[in-house]
């Protein structure tokens, strides 16, 4: 038997009984469109975050307290950790200790919101030095931002983001108006154009003050949440990432690397381990779907068996008139991979599908510019999975097939 009479022969099996047919390729189709849609929207999140560290530049250097963060519960952590303050600044200040820092500001979150005549709105309240606004690459719509003398001196004053400034103020005039944070007035002084998503938060939702001032008025700690550092140029970042570490020791007496009270990251640092952390979830999630292809395969399989059965004296009558046992089980197995790559194929389509969509409603529901990656790989192998299944799982209904007797096949009642 030729192949391509092998095919026909296969084919037209299977038109008929399309609804059997139709309903055998359904474990199929979920499991590739399955795998498709989970591998496409960790591809995006992998993108998003790239896309949302790059904003920051890649000069930059984030040192937080705390060891190096080895579950959830280190990360939240680390917003209550005191190891961070003023003498590491100081340090960390000096050019004989970290030569290659052009510049750095120590981060203070400050909890709650902001409310302007009694009226609240909830806002992300940050204290920092002026160096903050060039690492976030934020610019003044509006006004101008405070400067070093203004840390220097503990003023009150405030830089809104463009969402603070729409919930506050409307159309009225924000630039000069007093704010109210934790119960103490603050002049706005600047409000920075439109700058989306960084880091993963809106800072369109961000009020940025001196950090004096929010450290010994607003939260009355001597600690820091994070210093964030930034390196004379991207060559110098591993250089000055080493004389942190050494001088963050010397700080705080450490001798032990394993003691260490705090822990360094640059941006290829971050984007790395974001890598990982959203790769390790997608083989996870890609695991669970792949259960619903072994799923898939012993449905074929069962109604491959039912097929043979209710065939029967087809079988024996193609035996009858020639056709050998190597003939049935090619026939059998044609019928069941075809099933399959069948199901691989339309599981591809509807998971590319579910996969936009999702990006779509994520972008609207996050407002962040979610970014559809269709995966290519995920797509062949499924297509190779899908004829792998059927091979594996057509085997067996297919020798049983092969082996009947014709006699007792052209019989069979």
């Amino acid at each position: 038997m030729t192949l391509k009479h092998l095919f026909t022969t296969a084919v037209k099996g299977l038109r008929a009984n399309k609804s059997r047919s139709a309903l055998t390729i359904l474990g199929i189709v979920i499991g590739v469109a399955s795998i498709i849609a989970i591998q496409s929207i960790g591809d995006g999140a992998k993108l998003l975050i790239v896309r949302q560290l790059e904003g920051l530049g890649s000069e930059t250097i984030v040192i937080h307290p705390g060891r190096e963060p080895s579950g959830f519960s280190d990360f939240a952590s680390e917003f209550f950790l005191d190891s961070l303050k003023e003498k590491d600044l100081l340090a960390l200040k000096n050019k004989n200790n970290v030569p290659d820092l052009e510049d750095l500001t120590p981060e203070v979150i400050v909890p709650g919101g902001v409310t302007y005549l009694n009226e609240s709105k909830n806002a992300m309240t940050i204290g920092a030095a002026p160096i903050m606004m060039e690492i976030l690459d934020l610019y003044p719509g509006e006004g101008n931002f405070f400067t070093n003398e203004d840390v220097a001196n503990y003023n009150y004053v405030a830089v809104i983001g463009s969402k603070v400034r729409e919930k506050l103020f409307g159309q009225s005039e924000a630039l000069g108006q007093k704010i109210k944070i934790k119960g103490r007035n603050f002049k706005v002084v600047s409000v920075f154009q439109t700058a989306g998503q960084k880091m993963m938060f809106d800072v369109d939702s961000l009020v940025i003050i001196p950090y004096t001032t929010a450290q010994r008025y607003l939260v009355g700690n001597n600690y820091y949440t994070e210093i964030v550092a930034k390196a004379v140029s991207k060559d110098k970042i591993t250089q000055a990432v080493q004389d942190i570490t050494a001088t963050l020791r010397e700080s705080h007496n450490i001798t032990d690397p394993s003691k260490d009270d705090f822990h360094v990251h640059t941006q290829t640092d971050i984007q790395a381990r974001a890598g990982m952390i959203t790769g390790i979830l997608t083989a996870l999630l890609m695991s669970v779907a792949a259960i619903s292809l072994l799923v898939g395969g012993i449905g074929i399989m069962n109604i491959m068996l039912v097929s043979v059965t209710e065939r029967t004296k087809e079988i024996g009558l193609r035996k009858a008139l020639g056709a050998t046992e190597k003939d049935i089980l090619f026939q059998f197995l044609v019928e069941a991979m075809i099933l399959t790559l069948v199901g691989g194929v339309i599981g591809i389509i509807l998971g590319a599908g579910l996969s936009f969509l999702a990006s779509l409603i994520l972008g609207k529901l996050v407002a962040i510019g979610w970014v559809f990656s269709f995966p290519i790989g995920a797509a062949l192998v499924g297509i190779f999975v899908a004829a792998l299944v059927g091979l594996v799982f057509g085997i067996y209904p297919a020798r049983r097939a092969a082996a009947k007797d014709p006699i007792e096949a052209l019989r069979y009642e």
